[in-house]
């Protein structure tokens, strides 16, 4: 998978809906729901940029760090789709068994992150041995 390529849509995505939010739904959501679609459009682009981010570490790691960072780039982009992809179904009047999946996405950001956040310091623990 390669993890730039996909942030790069993710974020283009988020563009895209952030966009159609402000000028097409403005007039058609309620304004609790045009707030949950903009949470979730700019959870969109920030994980796209932090999935960016996990393919220029792949990168400079090398094999070493491949595997864990794997591990981050599925946890981030099952939390785009699980979290903001819920808010969406949600936002559109969808079924409301979706509810429930927003936080495990949110979930998986997290995980994620710290997951992340340990290859970064294992990596750095190591350069300086």
């Amino acid at each position: 998978m390669n993890w730039i390529s996909t942030g790069a849509i993710f974020s283009g995505l988020s563009v895209m809906l952030g966009a159609m939010g402000a000028h097409g739904l403005k007039n058609v959501l309620t304004e609790k729901k045009l707030s949950a679609f903009q949470t979730a459009t700019e959870y969109m682009g920030y994980h796209g940029l932090a999935l960016i981010l996990v393919g220029i570490v792949c990168l400079k790691l090398g094999a070493g760090g491949t595997k864990a960072l794997r591990k981050v780039g599925i946890l981030l982009t099952a939390g785009v789709f699980m979290f903001s992809g819920s808010i969406y179904i949600l936002t559109f009047d969808g079924p409301r068994l979706f509810g429930p999946i927003t936080p495990l996405g949110g979930l998986c950001f997290m995980a994620g992150w710290f997951i992340f956040a340990g290859v970064i310091h294992k990596h750095f623990q190591n350069q300086a041995s």
